[in-house]
């Protein structure tokens, strides 16, 4: 049964027929500058508004967003039914709202079956498929411990399923760092069994120690999701491995009991699905440079329904990234509102959190030439933490790729919010490596200036807690305006912004 939320939506053969209607009614041009040099709607990027589409956009009855499932598509449509209202035309395929493009998946089949002393173990509760891969195995076990791999290396394993128990990475993550428990997990994981596999193993068996097994749930669900990209010829095809199979601590003892074996069957299935990046367009109000497009940035997607924490099984998605969406529909409308010289272009890429795929696509296939993309404005995560400081990446070397888009930001930020700015997660040596986490990537790699606006990590990052409740409107409704401010200097600009000689990123 589905539940009550999916119900109370309107069909989605309804909404795609209202959004690829053309443009709504619109309001009033302005076009004379605010008196403090502010752009002209400032004003009309108001809190009212943002909470508004954030309640509806982050709300159960959206079911967290996940990519290429019906909740994605339905969070599309909504998307763009509310940039036809307010007034933006559609640029995406065939003079529609919405660039479709084809998600390759690839997954442990369902009919896939791990047995150990001929009791089978449950997948995705008790034992979880490291990686995607077709196999079938029936060895003998051999227990080697949490043996150091200098041990290892002198137990025979060649060609019996191999059981070790886990232990810390050679590089574990930092203390600290965002999800560091299941990073530290699947470093542990990938480690370990690289190790064994090399040495001839026809299965590996991993299992938790005392860091992992809290992760097993968080995991799991993740592993069984499987592997994800933008299809193209030979993307499903898989080398050759043994399979490497995690399994929890509490069935130890039947994996070093004497004569232990293992049966498994693991079937791999892959198939194609669509995911969408939603484009919409201000036209600019200057004939000579209106084929110029400020791009303004963000994804729509987020995890969707997983296992419950604290009863609560949907992970919404209200800050990541359902704040720079609804950001991206109040700039809509102050462009609308007062276009400026340049035509503002606004995509909502899906499957950010698969990664990256909605971005790379576009850019690989924007519904607009590519030399037409003067600057890319990305924001992910604006509506948290400390109400009076931001952060900017894509300010420092190597990942400054436009120093004119850097310095146009900083004076929006002095003319609009003046947060602090923080540049410290820019850094090469930040551990969270935060610049390649998000959708203004692939643009700065095709050379096309870009900045990233966000306001950082919290504690309900990738939590079922990531709720509407928790966003700091009046903070989300500062950085809204100052994402427009600059990208209103870059669109009114006599000259677009140079991009970096020599620009080269560390990875």
């Amino acid at each position: 049964m589905l539940p009550r939320h999916f119900l109370a939506v309107r069909p989605l053969s309804l909404l795609l027929a209202m959004a690829a209607c053309g443009r709504g009614a619109s309001t009033a041009s302005v076009s004379t500058p605010a008196p403090d040099g502010a752009p002209p709607a400032l004003a009309a990027i108001t809190d009212g508004d943002l909470r508004r589409d954030l309640l509806a956009l982050a709300g159960d009855s959206m079911r967290g967003r996940e990519a290429g499932t019906l909740d994605e598509l339905r969070a599309s449509v909504w998307v763009a039914d509310r940039a036809r209202e307010a007034g933006l035309l559609p640029a995406g395929d065939d003079g529609t709202y919405f660039q479709f493009w084809p998600m390759r998946r690839i997954r442990v089949a369902s009919a896939s079956r791990v047995v150990v002393n001929g009791a089978p173990l449950a997948l995705w509760r008790e034992t979880a498929v490291l990686a995607p891969v077709s196999a079938a195995v029936d060895a003998p076990i051999v227990f080697v411990g949490p043996g150091t791999e200098a041990e290892l290396a002198k137990v025979d394993i060649r060609g019996k399923a191999v059981a070790a128990v886990l232990s810390a990475p050679a590089a574990p993550p930092p203390p600290g760092m965002s999800l560091r428990n299941y990073r530290y997990t699947l470093a542990a994981l990938r480690e370990r069994s690289a190790f064994l596999a090399e040495r001839g193993a026809a299965a590996v068996l991993l299992v938790s120690d005392s860091v992992a097994e809290p992760q097993f749930d968080y995991a799991a669900t993740v592993l069984a999701r499987g592997r994800y990209n933008v299809d193209s010829a030979g993307t499903d095809q898989l080398p050759p491995a043994p399979p490497t199979l995690w399994v929890r601590r509490a069935l130890l003892d039947r994996l070093r009991a004497p004569g232990a074996r293992l049966t498994a069957q693991v079937q791999v299935e892959s198939y194609i699905y669509p995911s969408v990046n939603v484009v919409a367009a201000v036209p600019g109000r200057d004939a000579a440079v209106r084929g110029e497009y400020v791009l303004f940035s963000g994804h729509q997607d987020h995890d969707g329904v997983r296992f419950p924490v604290d009863g609560d099984s949907i992970w919404n998605g209200a800050d990541d990234n359902a704040t720079i969406s609804v950001a991206l529909l109040a700039i809509g409308r102050a462009f609308a509102r007062a276009p400026a010289r340049r035509s503002a272009l606004f995509v909502w890429h899906g499957a950010e959190e698969r990664g990256l795929l909605g971005s790379r696509w576009y850019v690989a296939h924007p519904t607009v030439p590519r030399g037409s993309i003067v600057a890319v404005l990305n924001g992910d995560m604006i509506g948290r933490n400390h109400p009076d400081t931001a952060a900017l990446l894509g300010v420092q070397p190597p990942h400054r790729n436009s120093p004119a888009l850097v310095a146009a930001a900083y004076a929006a930020n002095a003319r609009t919010a003046r947060f602090a700015i923080d540049t410290t997660w820019d850094r090469v040596s930040h551990p969270e490596g935060w610049y390649f986490r998000s959708d203004h990537l692939p643009y700065a790699r095709a050379g096309i200036p870009a900045i990233f606006f966000t306001t950082l990590l919290h504690a309900d990052y990738h939590t079922p807690r990531d709720e509407p409740s928790r966003i700091d409107v009046a903070k989300l409704t500062r950085v809204t305006q100052w994402m427009y401010a600059t990208g209103w200097s870059v669109a009114t600009a006599p000259e677009r912004p140079a991009v970096e000689p020599g620009f080269k990123l560390e990875r």
